[in-house]
């Protein structure tokens, strides 16, 4: 029996309310910290912004490395011993990070921070996992698109409350987010059902529980590693924002903390907007493969657009439509979980944990530090917009390879 059907209608929307609580806590907390994160790598080591560029780079890697080894265990724990405890220490792991941010008296303690928050407090996983419990197949990717509307609220609300509070401090950021977060997790304890009925859970697998098992696991059933692949494509492109953003649009627009933050705010009002309102009927009338083609080529035009357009003005306009893109993720997300059962839900979400994890490594690493060489002195043309095109061939790739993807054979 599924937890939809197991669960009184009143019990999931206690649930569901919690879930997408604790995303919208998430978004605000690692929305606080964008603005300042540039200022306080400068301020810890001493290094101009295409030094800290780089150094960003590796601190976003340690989150991104620790999240693709441990994905798939967190997600194998939750089909074990369901999504409740998961999340909980999601959390706690999440408000730790921060803490230790925040009174770094060094760049080691980012790496340390970012790698606890990488190992146990990835939280879409959990999300995605506990939604795709409460729905059937066919909602599946407007569940998905709520868990990113609520990213996209807290997105709202966290870059522009970060620009603001940047003034009495670059850590004070760090301590609101991770007060944020354990809070939630204290609410959580009390507040929060379990969402996978005990019927449903199978025995913990070792042998899946990395992101190599799991993908040999799941890599069993029919047409999903081609969806995992695009999956992973289209990441990387769109990792491009929050790897490089606060570090491009001082270089290319010359903004600063509060400027930065009201660009990310209007991104999360852009997202949150797309997916409350739009991805749900986009899929009712497209189906989640027409709706990834568009969301794709949304947002492979605004890659290119970026990479070219040096007025601030411009820039905050196109901001608006970056939500349109943002309705690729649910659908293609949604793709993979209509072909695996219930008992392996938690291990594909924590698959696409370490594919995030995964594409988050490699966003940092190419973006960060194309942008650092596009910026710095040594460079004979100076060109901050490298990022966003290569973005956008990594989109076009991505394109590409869902345009020959087989049909499902059967719903």
């Amino acid at each position: 029996m599924s937890s939809a059907a197991s669960m009184d209608q009143a019990t999931r929307t206690r649930a569901r309310r919690f879930v997408l609580l604790t995303v919208f806590i998430y978004s605000v907390g690692f929305g606080i910290i964008m603005p300042v994160l540039p200022q306080l790598i400068m301020e810890l080591e001493g290094v101009s912004l295409s030094e800290a560029t780089a150094l960003g780079a590796w601190v976003g890697a340690s989150y991104a490395i620790f999240q693709f080894l441990m994905g798939p265990l967190i997600g194998n724990l939750g089909d074990r011993f369901g999504r409740r405890p998961v999340f909980l220490v999601s959390l706690a792991g999440f408000g730790l990070d921060f803490l230790l941010m925040g009174l770094a008296p060094s760049i080691i303690w980012l790496f340390i921070g970012r790698s606890i928050a990488g190992g146990l407090g990835a939280i879409f996983g959990p999300a995605n996992a506990a939604m795709a419990d409460m729905s059937a197949a066919e909602d599946r990717a407007a569940s998905f698109g709520k868990v990113n509307a609520a990213f996209g609220f807290g997105f709202i609300l966290g870059p522009a409350l970060g620009g603001l509070i940047a003034d009495y401090g670059t850590r004070l950021p760090f301590f609101i987010a991770g007060g944020l977060a354990l809070a939630n997790c204290l609410y959580g304890y009390f507040a929060f059902p379990e969402t996978m009925p005990k019927e449903g859970r199978r025995a913990f697998d070792a042998k899946r529980a990395n992101p190599f098992g799991a993908l040999a696991s799941l890599g069993k059933v029919k047409g999903v590693l081609p969806i995992a692949l695009i999956y992973f494509l289209w990441l990387c492109a769109t990792n491009v924002y929050p790897a490089s953003w606060s570090f491009f649009a001082p270089a290319q627009y010359g903004w600063d903390s509060t400027m930065v933050g009201i660009s990310l705010t209007i991104v999360g009002l852009s997202i949150a907007l797309f997916q409350t309102f739009v991805i749900g009927r986009a899929v009712k009338r497209f189906g989640e493969r027409k709706t990834a083609v568009i969301g794709i080529i949304a947002g492979g035009l605004l890659f290119l657009a970026y990479a070219f357009v040096t007025n601030g003005t411009i820039a905050l306009m196109l901001i608006i439509f970056n939500g349109l893109s943002g309705m690729a993720m649910p659908a293609i997300n949604a793709m993979m979980s209509m072909r695996i059962p219930p008992d392996q839900q938690g291990e594909l979400q924590g698959l696409n944990g370490s594919l995030s994890a995964l594409s988050f490594l490699t966003a940092q690493l190419l973006f960060n530090y194309a942008l650092a060489y596009f910026t710095s002195d040594a460079v004979p043309l100076r060109f901050a917009g490298a990022p966003f095109l290569i973005a956008a061939t990594i989109a076009a790739v991505a394109l590409i390879a869902l345009s020959r993807l087989p049909r499902r054979e059967s719903a």
